[in-house]
């Protein structure tokens, strides 16, 4: 990316410099940290948030989905996503793992499962460990998007 354009947050390409206005749009968007092991489906959920108004920060496995956790704790200015949306299945860390070790470790923060092996146990596992929400693929687009802006509200 060059100095001439800056990825926006739908993922089309801005001209730069960004106006102020754009600029505090674009960092007071809430975080949905997205972690998906599938580029093709990780892209798709991306856009239709972005197209929400929605700050996406992907990881494309378990273990990237801990390290943006990571990282954003680490960050000079912090910055904790305000929802997880996450496959369950992923190389490296389940979606699952990932859930039950923030909430060993006190987070709330909200989760959505997805998955394609969506049966009985893994609907109870998911609603013992707190998830928000568990939605068995393949799924409509405008579910997802209306199940994280119940769980949090663009702005």
């Amino acid at each position: 990316m060059g100095p001439d354009e800056i990825s926006g947050m739908n993922g089309d390409a801005r001209e730069w410099p960004l106006s102020t206005r754009e600029w505090v749009a674009r960092r007071s968007a809430p975080r949905i940290l997205l972690g998906e092991d599938q580029p093709e489906m990780r892209t798709l959920l991306r856009r239709a948030l972005s197209r929400r108004g929605y700050d996406v920060v992907e990881a494309p496995d378990g273990p990237g989905l801990v390290k943006a956790l990571v990282d954003g704790l680490l960050a000079q200015q912090t910055q904790v996503p305000d929802l997880i949306v996450t496959d369950v299945r992923m190389p490296g860390f389940s979606g699952i793992e990932v859930l039950a070790r923030l909430r060993r470790e006190g987070w709330t923060t909200p989760v959505i499962l997805i998955t394609a092996f969506g049966d009985a146990q893994l609907h109870q596992e998911a609603e013992l460990l707190g998830a928000a929400r568990v939605l068995n693929k393949p799924f409509a687009m405008e579910d997802l998007c209306e199940v994280v802006e119940a769980l949090v509200p663009p702005r």
